[in-house]
């Protein structure tokens, strides 16, 4: 049988981060693989159009960057591995992850495991999912061309969302829980100036309305507690999202939001392993400032392997 392989780097997760890693830890010499559940790109894969992502002078839509980073860090002799990980022991040297292929071993990990869309917890949203419930305009926005539409929440996220949608639906309904939007003053005028968008400040949605898909929403005013039924063809959620941190719970620190704490060095709690990307602490969430993550990391990684911390 002869001894197992250990590689070098192992990176969880092919999104910007991960395969900015795994480019960066190849062309450095690392023996190096990427385990993917899905497909190249990871949430950036879901973005119709990235426009702020330096050299794309006319942008570039998600999935092609993704797949172009992917065959980036393979040039270079990245391996992936389209598996599922399922357990990860990331204390002992080797780290060990297991996964729906088999067994991985690594000298270091960097997790590049994004963060997934936060739901509203409602009944039936699950089994509405895709029959009217949505959580990327770019991706779904074009199934609800010249129709009504509502968009929950207040943030940048939701900002853009409402602006695509703007382009496509007959009308786009903002509903907000508070009386003003978070989302950065860049998105507040095109917002204001869109003809067919109008808001719902002070306001959630406490039921979905549906027979065999969606038909409408409940919406309830914080303030003084009225309901009102708001038919709609579709409701797009971008309410925040949620770290993909659960296999890393009780190994490596994590905030109250549940993201693995790690600085700008990506390092975590556990020597050898680092967190770049979606997944870890930071003040801006980015393909820019993705891809920096990585690189960072196999710095760190390559210093660690060289016999430091």
């Amino acid at each position: 049988m002869g001894e197992p392989h250990i590689f070098d780097m192992i990176v969880v997760g092919g999104g910007p981060g991960g395969y900015t890693a795994a480019l960066y830890a190849a062309r450095a010499g690392l023996d190096t693989l990427v385990l993917e559940k899905l497909s190249a790109g990871g949430q950036m894969a879901l973005t119709g159009e990235v426009d702020n992502y330096p050299g794309f002078e006319e942008g570039i839509d998600g999935f092609t960057l993704g797949e172009k980073m992917q065959r980036q860090a393979e040039r270079f002799g990245a391996k992936t591995e389209y598996a599922q990980v399922e357990h990860m022991d990331l204390a002992p040297s080797p780290k060990v992850l297991e996964t729906s292929e088999g067994t991985f071993l690594a000298k270091t990990v960097v997790l590049a495991t994004g963060a997934n869309p936060r739901a509203l917890g409602l009944p039936n949203e699950a089994a509405l999912t895709g029959r009217g419930v949505a959580y990327c305009a770019a991706c779904d926005g074009m199934r609800y061309k010249g129709k009504t539409v509502v968009v929950v929440g207040g943030g940048n996220s939701a900002a853009a969302d409402a602006l695509i949608l703007s382009r496509i639906a007959q009308k786009v309904i903002l509903v907000h829980r508070r009386d003003t939007l978070r989302a950065t003053k860049v998105y507040h005028r095109p917002l204001m100036e869109a003809k067919n968008l109008e808001f719902r400040w002070n306001s959630v949605v406490t039921e979905l309305l549906h027979g065999d898909k969606l038909t409408g929403v409940k919406l309830k005013d914080v303030n003084t507690g009225e309901e009102t039924v708001l038919p709609c063809d579709g409701v797009f959620i971008s309410v925040g999202r949620k770290p993909a941190a659960e296999l890393v719970q009780g190994q490596l620190e994590l905030d109250r939001s549940g993201y693995v704490v790690a600085d700008e060095t990506t390092k975590t709690s556990l020597p050898g392993v680092y967190a770049v990307g979606d997944v870890r602490t930071k003040p801006l969430r980015q393909v820019v400032t993705a891809v920096a993550d990585g690189a960072t990391a196999v710095h760190m990684a390559e210093e660690y392997l060289a016999g430091g911390r």
